[in-house]
């Protein structure tokens, strides 16, 4: 199966989508249709030889479509390597300090820019318009020759292109805005008044054009964003020589140089130098974080001052930026519960319009003798005020809007259902290590069980957690290679125990090295071990124990500490109604010693990741919607079983990003009180909106029925309706 993807520089809402689906839902071989109305890009998975058929459908309704053969920020053509005639700079074995430069590659991707508005064509219109209704006004006819002559040639520059859509609504058996509009204007011109036609197409064009410049500030929330990552990069070549690359071009473990002021283009680990970097893009933080050599730096972050060299972690397709970009603009095409609603509720609401505007206009006039002509002008009146573009456009509008502002403040959400369904959690599940606590636990205690030296005890212990990737067993290692004494042991047959530690062979002898579960599982939980573990437990330490065959060798304590904003974000989620629990797989004795530090009343220690899966079950019977916060491997099945699984987007580990619904990119704890506050604000907004255009239509539907609304204001209602929720739910721009 292929993938086609187009730009189609006029799909602007709901009503081209609705057109283009039913035209390409007929096609042979078109398997699936997604859409990104933000970005104008329309993805057609097929099973046909070429995508001719599919330029031809989309050119047969008017659709300006041009075929995209690589996608920026997604799938990025390889650029060829460096020439040597490329900016020779200084030698790469040094860090050399220059004068800021701004970023020299940061244009928007140029696909999605925002087709130009015929402001001037529109004026024109509009006099044209106003004289012709000025004119009948004043000699009391819509048919004279003069009167006519304006209202056609208003018609004819505003409103072609109204005319042109209706007239493909028409042929592909399409109820839109376009085919009512068209409608009413020919309607209106075939009862003689020329004038009201002339002014209704003009207002219908120049509230087209005011929302289209709306939208666009949603678009440029997105497009902002795109705008963050450098195209180049001053990478170290093969000959020690400094040169200006394309960043598509640059290799997972070349170096480069960032210079002060500069964007910094891709993933990587600082190697030499040291600066502080803005990584608001990524991570939300509103203050720089100080780099040394040793720490991660982000593709679209700011380096703030100093210079330093990197070497590349991730190609320019898969750095962190890359995959928040593919996610937000993923998540756009994804439909929200509420859109679907409205969806589904047009396709019966716009039909019953349209057939109770037919009886309105032939049965008063059959049945009773009625002027036909007065009741066909409040059936085309009805029509206009009817359709439910105003309806259909409020929740995509909204939803972009709040996934952009979740993005700005470092709150990667993977869909416009998650956002909107953040709004019902009522209980929140937490992961201790890693999300509530630092997840870099250090080594403060060994204790040998045995008469063996504690540095030898270490050394076994560090040689089986080497193998693991639990911040539990990094703190070990990292303690031995402190000691630096001798090197660690070969290592055969590992095996992490999930929730309880891991087992190997050194040489010809088994290891054990776990937790208090799995020292009472195995049999070894002596008086000694259990002296030793009560201890160092009621520190509120994570006690491991080495043992080798049937006996304990040694018990080490581990310690790691509170995140700094983790009380207050507990805080923030008992303000908003929310209940905290901790899970963990830590002995009970620490796991209380943290959550008595944070705040957290139920706190539940000894889970395996089964055990983890029960707690959110019950959480849920308990109190509907449940989410669990989470950062490791051993999270991940409670992450997916959960209503919104987040993950700790700078700690956790790929597993846990991939299953989460939503990624905290700092860190931050905090930034869950405000995704669900967010969440609330973005239902507010959206039943606000649903609220406005069905209110107004009402209104003027009475209006109408009484014969006191007219055409140009039947266009005030429904486009008026239209900018207004399109500006409020541009609001969530500013949460």
């Amino acid at each position: 199966m292929k993938r086609a993807v187009f730009v189609v520089t006029n799909m602007d809402c709901p009503t081209e989508e609705a057109l283009i689906r039913k035209r390409l839902a007929a096609l042979p071989g078109v398997v699936e249709l997604g859409f990104d109305l933000t970005g104008r890009r329309l993805t057609v998975a097929h099973t046909l030889a070429d995508e001719q058929p599919l330029v031809g459908a989309l050119g047969e309704i008017g659709m300006i479509a041009g075929l995209v053969r690589g996608q920026s920020g997604a799938d990025p053509a390889p650029a060829p390597p460096p020439g040597p005639g490329m900016g020779e700079g200084a030698s790469c074995g040094a860090v050399a300090v220059a004068r800021p430069s701004a970023c020299t590659s940061c244009a928007a991707d140029p696909t999605i820019a925002a087709p130009a508005q015929p402001w001037g064509r529109l004026a024109v219109a509009g006099v044209g318009a106003i004289g012709a209704e000025i004119l009948a006004w004043t000699l009391g006819a819509d048919t004279a020759q003069l009167v006519v002559a304006l209202a056609l040639a208003s018609i004819g520059i505003a409103g072609l292109p109204t005319l042109r859509k209706g007239w493909i609504a028409l042929k592909t058996f399409t109820l839109n805005i376009h085919f009512l509009m068209s409608l009413a204007v020919l309607g209106a011109v075939a009862i003689g008044k020329w004038p009201e036609a002339a002014v209704v197409i003009f207002l219908f064009a120049l509230a087209e054009a005011i929302e289209a410049l709306s939208l666009e500030r949603a678009r440029d929330a997105i497009r902002g964003l795109l705008a963050m990552a450098p195209e180049t990069a001053s990478v170290c070549g093969a000959d020690g020589e400094w040169r200006e690359v394309d960043a598509a071009a640059v290799q997972v473990g070349q170096l480069v140089r960032v210079r002060p002021g500069e964007r910094i283009a891709l993933d990587g680990v600082v190697t030499a130098g040291a600066s502080a970097v803005n990584q608001a893009p990524i991570t939300g933080e509103s203050l720089p974080v100080d780099k040394v050599p040793g720490d991660p730096v982000f593709a679209a972050t700011v380096n703030e001052r100093g210079a330093f060299e990197f070497r590349v972690t991730a190609a320019r397709g898969e750095t962190t930026f890359a995959h928040i970009i593919r996610a937000v603009q993923q998540a756009q095409a994804e439909r929200a519960p509420t859109q679907r609603f409205i969806d589904r509720f047009a396709g019966f609401y716009t039909p019953a319009v349209v057939l109770v505007a037919v009886l309105i206009a032939t049965v008063p006039p059959l049945a009773w003798g009625a002027p036909f002509a007065e009741w066909f002008y409040t059936a085309l009146v009805l029509l206009v005020i009817a359709c439910p573009c105003a309806l259909v456009i409020s929740t995509p509008v909204t939803v972009v809007s709040g996934l952009a502002a979740a993005a700005r403040h470092g709150i990667l959400v993977k869909g416009g259902a998650h956002l909107e369904n953040g709004r019902r959690i009522r209980a929140v599940a937490l992961d201790k290590t890693g999300t509530l606590t630092h997840g870099r636990p250090v080594v403060t205690d060994v204790v040998p069980l045995v008469d063996r030296p504690a540095a030898e005890l270490l050394q076994l212990a560090a040689s089986v957690e080497a193998h693991s990737e639990h911040p539990v067993a990094e703190a070990i290692v990292a303690a031995w290679r402190a000691e630096a004494r001798r090197p660690l042991l070969d290592v055969v047959a590992f095996e992490a125990l999930a929730g309880r530690g891991a087992q190997a062979m050194i040489g010809d002898r088994p290891y054990l090295l776990g937790n208090h579960r799995l020292i009472a599982e195995s049999g070894l939980g002596t008086p000694q071990v259990e002296a030793a573990l009560g201890r160092l437990e009621g520190e509120g330490k994570t006690a491991i124990v080495l043992a080798s065959g049937t006996a304990a060798l040694a018990v080490i304590g581990v310690a790691d500490t509170v995140r700094p904003h983790s009380a207050e974000a507990i805080r923030a989620l008992r303000v908003l109604g929310v209940t905290a629990t901790m899970l963990s797989g830590d002995n009970p004795t620490t796991v209380r010693a943290i959550a008595d530090a944070v705040g957290i009343a139920d706190a539940r220690g000894n889970l395996l990741p089964e055990d983890k899966l029960a707690v959110i079950d019950t959480l849920a019977a308990r109190h509907g919607t449940v989410a669990m916060v989470g950062d490791g491997i051993n999270d991940a099945p409670a992450l997916a079983r959960a209503s919104i699984g987040f993950a700790m987007g700078a700690a956790g580990t790929d597993t846990a990003l991939e299953t989460a619904d939503v990624a905290l990119m700092d860190d931050d704890l905090r930034k869950l009180p405000r995704f669900i506050a967010l969440s609330r604000a973005t239902a507010r907004i959206l039943a606000q909106n649903i609220a406005l255009a069905l209110g107004i239509k009402a209104v003027f539907f009475a209006l109408a029925l009484t014969g006191q609304a007219t055409l140009w204001m039947a266009v005030f209602a429904d486009m008026g309706a239209s900018l207004i929720v399109v500006a409020n739910g541009l609001r969530l721009l500013r949460e």
